[in-house]
């Protein structure tokens, strides 16, 4: 039988997966320009959002049990200003971001979880770092997905059960044998 740490690995591989595919879907229905598309001065555009969560990705997964999370070498502050050409460009730096992320968290076993590193100098045990980075995630790309659905408006494909589908999604759902589906399909 798996071992809880085990279970919290496998768990946030399959939930990092799932808030990468939304990313996915939500740039594809987006074009080049609507990636810049921002509500306002003060606000970020997809293109922003994306190389803010790829600036921490690298900086957090780079040497994730060796180095602070912080690197030197990340200049924050310029991660939010949309300096992105394409999105061609814009897709290429996110992959770079997920392989970081991925590289250092699948050859992680039930033995490290307990370990100890650390992010801008504080002491974080290797399953809340992994947390808290799920939770940071989630957070920006729910942004991602609700700026594509302000762009699109009525042409948006709902990425989870459209709106007045609960119902019928339910009524197929339980007419079926109980069976091992990952959760995050019906989120």
């Amino acid at each position: 039988m798996n071992s809880v740490a085990e279970n919290y690995l496998e768990s946030t591989r399959k939930q990092f997966v799932y808030y990468k595919s939304l990313g996915d879907k939500t740039f594809a229905q987006l074009t080049d320009e609507e990636i810049h598309w921002q509500q306002n001065a003060d606000s970020n555009s997809v293109s922003i959002m994306v190389k803010h969560i790829v600036g921490n990705m690298l900086s957090r997964w780079t040497n994730f049990l060796t180095e602070d999370g912080e690197k030197e070498w990340r200049h924050r502050d310029t991660e939010f200003e949309d300096t992105y050409t394409s999105k061609a460009e814009m897709l290429a730096a996110w992959e770079k971001g997920w392989k970081c992320l991925f590289d250092a968290i699948n050859p992680l076993e039930a033995k490290d979880v307990s370990g100890i590193i650390y992010i801008r100098n504080q002491g974080h045990t290797v399953m809340e770092a992994i947390t808290r980075q799920l939770c940071h995630y989630a957070y920006h790309i729910g942004q991602l997905v609700y700026i594509g659905t302000l762009i699109r408006g009525s042409e948006w494909t709902s990425l989870s059960i459209p709106k007045g589908k609960s119902t019928n999604y339910n009524t197929d759902k339980f007419s079926k044998d109980k069976g091992k589906r990952h959760f995050t399909e019906d989120l």
